[in-house]
């Protein structure tokens, strides 16, 4: 039985996620808010939202990090009985009129990762789009393969089995690297995954949770990490591979 929710990772985006919340609800999707160790005042709206009918709250006590945020709403959506989780920014970056082709193309895969693809309006700042060609071709060279259309685009649906399966076996990143981590090591074991365009608009005055320098590093670090994973593993990859 298919059964699919919503999981946003929250860190102080209050006034965007009471949009984000209320589009979600005209989808008719149950929702899991993961506060990332807010403020007071979006712990409060947080709460608020979750008095709704099928909207839950995780509070992470500590900051983790949207990597850690997202792995806690995955834990817990699984926990609840759903099948599949429907990753989500809590900024409104994303188009969320999109949410019916991705869950439609989950139904019709629903053993597969289906991937979105951002496909940008003017709004994109500059140095971000340009930073992420370089991500690519990394990606591409730790999964050995061109599948990987876009690594750091956090609209996802998940199927939950296998990922929680992954999530509990690996320590992944907790923060900005958990987008791309995940879907290299979901390569490495042959998950399947389907790849959509997904809308994406960057709210005029909004709130970027990326650090410029720290997280770059954590970012390099993860695929360097990856790069010598990749080296163990190529044989069986390679072989896997052919067998296809």
């Amino acid at each position: 039985m298919y059964n699919a929710c919503v999981v946003v990772p929250v860190f102080n985006h209050e006034q965007a996620l009471v949009h984000v919340v209320a589009a979600l609800g005209k989808a008719k999707l149950p929702c899991i808010l993961v506060n990332d160790g807010s403020s007071p005042a979006c712990t409060a709206v947080i709460e608020k939202l979750a008095e709704q009918a099928d909207c839950y709250a995780v509070h992470l006590l500590q900051n983790q990090g949207k990597g850690g945020a997202v792995m806690a709403g995955l834990r817990e959506a699984q926990m609840l009985g759903f099948t599949h989780a429907l990753q989500v920014d809590a900024d409104g970056q994303h188009n969320l009129d999109d949410i019916e082709s991705f869950l439609a193309c989950s139904r019709l895969h629903p053993q597969a990762v289906i991937c979105g693809y951002p496909v940008y309006d003017a709004s994109v700042p500059k140095g971000r789009l340009y930073a992420r060609y370089l991500t690519h071709i990394w990606v591409w060279i730790n999964s050995l393969s061109l599948q990987i259309r876009d690594s750091m685009c956090g609209f996802r649906v998940y199927p939950l089995p296998s990922t929680v399966e992954l999530i509990n076996r690996v320590n992944l990143g907790k923060r900005m690297d958990f987008d791309s981590e995940i879907l290299v090591r979901m390569a490495w074991q042959n998950q399947s995954m389907q790849w959509l365009p997904i809308r994406v608009h960057y709210p005029l005055g909004g709130i970027s949770h990326f650090r410029l320098i720290h997280d770059n590093l954590l970012i390099s670090k993860m695929h360097a990490k990856l790069f010598f994973g990749m080296l163990l593993r190529a044989p069986l990859i390679a072989w896997r591979r052919w067998r296809q």
